[in-house]
This record gives structure tokens, C-alpha cells and sequence, in this order.
């Protein structure tokens, strides 16, 4: 199969997808595609690499294609807008096997509610899939990484380290059940609103590892860490939950802790879990009074 015949089978199921996406002005299939925002545009882009970010000898394509969707959206989560659609970059060595690749990133943009509403195609040596995610703010604003502020309380939106378990059980055989976390991620859109509408200061998501990723909100807001207590999730080891990453989880930094719990049960998402408080030493890294070490994924 070349490219052209390679981009005319995925056409009509990603225009079926997207069929009642109200956003979508021009979806695929033009020369580009028009959406239409009620507030600010929120872009951002991720790119997943066999044998970087994944391991196709041990995983499908359209867990591959699941995970390359979440890591994008799940940016767009963490500053607290909606999505309304993706932009999907493909370099494929078998362009016959790209049906497979787009069953994940079609059930994905499902899951998301982000259609893909434009793309690219390319044969190439490695499997790489770039999306570009664009989001909406609908005029209520963003949530950055550098608003924290001494005193404000942090919260993540799950328990950590699945992820690290479920990739263990993949590559030693485990049941299909203990790896679903780490082949197929969600991103916290949902809670990610309820964080901006509940008064939260900062946020990120949690992809790289909770320490990794708590650091570069503290150096972004110039604040200190004092952990109380990490959430870990069900086989999960504290270094899991620390450094193990691709949980995807959100992390909240707020001054008003009562009502962000309120905007998530308003939400009916499930309670965020606190984990500690943000301090006036911007050095200080801390978890039970004890040194945090610095663990997690660096590309």
C-alpha cells in the first residue's frame, strides 16, 4: 500500500468520528482544518517512539496509538480546557498495518471526546506518532504550572505507580488486567476543569513521575515541597509512585483546598487526595520531613 491509498482508508473513518463534533467548521480530507473557539487556543504536541516510549514488542499498535492521543490531551488537562480536536502525524513501516494503529487513536479521540480532524502520513523506518492537540478555554481561563504560592495545598488526582506495574506485568506476561494503566493511560480532563473552577493556583500532569514533575512546579512558582504522604496505587511501590511515570494523573497546588474538593464532587469526579502543602524555601524537597529524591522519566 503507498501513502495516498494509506490516507484514503483512514479518511472516512476519521470523518465518521468526527461527524458530530460541533467545533469542527472543516474536518478532514481539505487542505486544513477550521474549528471554532468561543475563547483562547490552547496547543500542544506530543510525539510517541517505538522503543522510546513504548515497546511494540511487548504491546499492539492501538495501544500505541491510545497512548500517543493521551500524552497530548493530557496536557491540555493540565491547564484546564477542553479539547476540540487533535492533529495526528504518522511515520509508519508498514503502511498496511496503519488500520490497527488508528483503532487505538480513533477509540482514544472517543474516550476524549477530541476528534481528529487532520493529519499526516509518511513511511518510515521506526513507528512514530506525533498528535497535536487543540484546546478551548472558552473564555474562562488557564491554569499554568507557576502559581503556586507558599502555603497552598497540593493534591493529586489518583493513586501513582500503576502505570510502572502494569509495564512490568506486560513484559514478564502478566494478565491483561494488570497492564490496562500503562496501555491505556486516561487523561483527566474532567478533573482538570473542576481544579480551574475550583480556585486551584497550579497544576501539571503527572507523566514523567510525581517527584520529576512536583520539582518543575516548584521551580516554575518559586515555591518549596513538604510532602506528607504519597497515594500509591494497588502493587505499587513508593519508588513506583515517585519516578515511575505515564500515570497521568493531575497534581493541584490551591489556597482554597475546601473548595477545590467541592468543585470535584460537584463535577463527580473522584475525591483529589492530599499529599502536602507548598513552602517559602524554594530548596526545600521533602517527603515526611525526609529528603525527596529526584526520580523519573528524562527524555
Amino acid at each position: 500500500m503507498d501513502e495516498i491509498a494509506a490516507v484514503e482508508q483512514l479518511l472516512e473513518r476519521c470523518r465518521l468520528a468526527s461527524a458530530d463534533a460541533s467545533d469542527v467548521v472543516v474536518g478532514v480530507g481539505d487542505d486544513a482544518a477550521v474549528v471554532a473557539l468561543s475563547g483562547r487556543v490552547v496547543v500542544s504536541i506530543d510525539t510517541v517512539v517505538d522503543g522510546v516510549h513504548a515497546d511494540l514488542a511487548a504491546s499492539s499498535l492501538d495501544d500505541f496509538g491510545w497512548r500517543a492521543m493521551t500524552t497530548a490531551v493530557s496536557d491540555l488537562a493540565a491547564m484546564g480546557v477542553r479539547p476540540v480536536g487533535v492533529v495526528v502525524a504518522v511515520v509508519a513501516p508498514i503502511l498496511d498495518c496503519l488500520a490497527e494503529l488508528y483503532d487505538g487513536v480513533l477509540a482514544a479521540a472517543r474516550d476524549l471526546n477530541a476528534p481528529v480532524i487532520g493529519g499526516d502520513v509518511v513511511r518510515g523506518p521506526i513507528w512514530s506518532v506525533t498528535v497535536t492537540a487543540i484546546g478551548d478555554d472558552d473564555g474562562r481561563g488557564v491554569l499554568r504550572r507557576n502559581g503556586a504560592r507558599p502555603g497552598d495545598t497540593l493534591f493529586v488526582t489518583g493513586p501513582l505507580g500503576a502505570a510502572a506495574v502494569g509495564l512490568r506485568a506486560l513484559r514478564s506476561g502478566g494478565d491483561e488486567a494488570a497492564t490496562l494503566a500503562h496501555r491505556r493511560p486516561l487523561a483527566r480532563l474532567r478533573e482538570g476543569r473542576a481544579a480551574r473552577d475550583g480556585g486551584a493556583s497550579a497544576m501539571c500532569d503527572c507523566s514523567d513521575g510525581l517527584s520529576l514533575d512536583l520539582d518543575r512546579l516548584a521551580r516554575a512558582s518559586g515555591v518549596g515541597i513538604a510532602l506528607d504522604a504519597v497515594p500509591i496505587a494497588a502493587g505499587a511501590t513508593l519508588e513506583d509512585a515517585l519516578g515511575g511515570g505515564d500515570d497521568y494523573e493531575l497534581i493541584i497546588a490551591t489556597p482554597q483546598p475546601h473548595e477545590l474538593e467541592a468543585a470535584f464532587a460537584e463535577a463527580e469526579c473522584r475525591p483529589p487526595i492530599r499529599i502536602g502543602s507548598a513552602t517559602t524555601d524554594p530548596s526545600q524537597r521533602t517527603l515526611g520531613g525526609a529528603p525527596l529524591p529526584l526520580r523519573g522519566w528524562r527524555h
